[in-house]
């Protein structure tokens, strides 16, 4: 009877310990196991700079006093073969004397790319790819969309009623929803690089943007669409001391340098990418964003920016908590235009959908990208 499902979903259960830890590194867990299957270490990739699941593993034989030789790594994804802040894992299993490496997928970093199986294999590694592959791929989705497509994974967060309100025609939106489904909201903020807004929504509630309903040993940069740099430098978003980018369209009046300047002194980082119409190039900030290493981005913002994202094709997945009650008239979930047709409507897939105390949690995603 083998043993390799069993040990590659300890490996998975241990790489979902990193979903809050190791961006912008991909989550990844390990299992060292003797051929009987007893295991002799595990471990997951720590924070960006700190070991990776391999050596935490190695580590934790070498402390527990077993020897590795003949043994097989069952690793939710192909070990590094390049320096970066670490060494290559690769290098650290072959020195080890591992015999075998069971891999869920290759890692789509252009840095190793095959280049770790090749390297094991050539060390007389024997390598098996395959086992628990779509549990990682969704593991690590933002990391493959930073590294497939120059761009991260977006999620757009709306709580509304069941008609669909996010907010009041007076404004008033807090709170549509449970404390379970707030708290459960942060969670996604936690696993995120990144959580974006837009101005309409600085202005009007003046967020934090950061985690703090579930525990969490980062906080994900703070993001903002400012296209005339309004936001106050006073804002919330300045409380704690993180990375804030804000997005800009340009010098659209004479104060705008001195209002960069005063957000600047604040800690902010103000990207000027002009779009149309004086708006931010919304496609040039998520490449932006990419480049800065934001694997998923949570947006939690407006019916504006969400609708912009929308027409614009930039969503991957829309999370909606819905609230059992109905509010009658208000502000939708997205600004879009209206359609002559049911066939025009974007279409999307319900990917899971859980009960959050009273409300309902629905994850609903746009059809798969080819590289999914």
């Amino acid at each position: 009877m083998t043993t390799t499902a069993p040990l590659m979903n300890q490996a998975l259960g241990l790489a979902a310990q990193a979903l809050y830890l190791s961006s912008p590194n991909p989550r990844v867990g390990c299992v060292i196991a003797a051929s009987d299957g007893t295991i002799l270490g595990q471990g997951f990739t720590q924070q960006a700079g700190g070991p990776h699941a391999e050596v935490m593993a190695l580590r934790d034989a070498q402390a527990a006093g077993a020897d590795v030789r003949g043994a097989t790594a069952y690793v939710t994804l192909e070990p590094c073969a390049h320096q970066g802040r670490t060494g290559p894992c690769c290098d650290a299993l072959i020195a080890a004397g591992v015999a075998k490496v069971v891999a869920s997928l290759e890692d789509p970093n252009p840095l190793v790319a095959g280049q770790g199986f090749a390297r094991l294999r050539a060390a007389g590694v024997a390598v098996e790819v395959g086992p628990g592959a779509a549990e990682s791929r969704e593991l690590n989705i933002g990391f493959f969309s930073r590294m497939a497509r120059g761009l991260p994974w977006v999620r757009v967060k709306v709580a509304a009623s069941l008609d669909g309100t996010t907010a009041l025609t007076n404004g008033a939106s807090q709170w549509i929803t449970s404390a379970e489904a707030r708290a459960d909201g942060h969670s996604w903020r936690a696993r995120a690089c990144a959580v974006m807004t837009g101005i309409g929504t600085v202005l009007a509630d003046n967020p934090r943007l950061d985690v703090r309903e579930v525990p969490t040993p980062r906080q994900p940069k703070s993001v903002v669409l400012d296209s005339r740099l309004e936001t106050p430098p006073d804002a919330h978003l300045f409380a704690a001391d993180r990375t804030c980018l804000i997005y800009a369209a340009g010098p659209l009046d004479p104060g705008f340098s001195t209002r960069k300047a005063a957000l600047e002194a604040r800690g902010a980082t103000a990207v000027l990418l002009p779009g149309s119409a004086g708006q931010v190039d919304l496609h040039g900030a998520l490449h932006d964003l990419a480049q800065r290493g934001v694997n998923e981005l949570h947006v939690e913002a407006g019916y504006r920016l969400n609708g912009a994202l929308l027409r614009q094709g930039l969503v991957d997945e829309l999370l909606l908590y819905l609230a059992p009650r109905m509010l009658g008239p208000g502000r939708g979930m997205a600004d879009l235009a209206p359609l002559e047709s049911l066939a025009d409507g974007l279409a999307l897939e319900f990917h899971s959908t859980q009960m959050i105390g009273p409300d309902l949690r629905v994850l609903a995603r746009f059809q798969h990208p080819p590289w999914f």
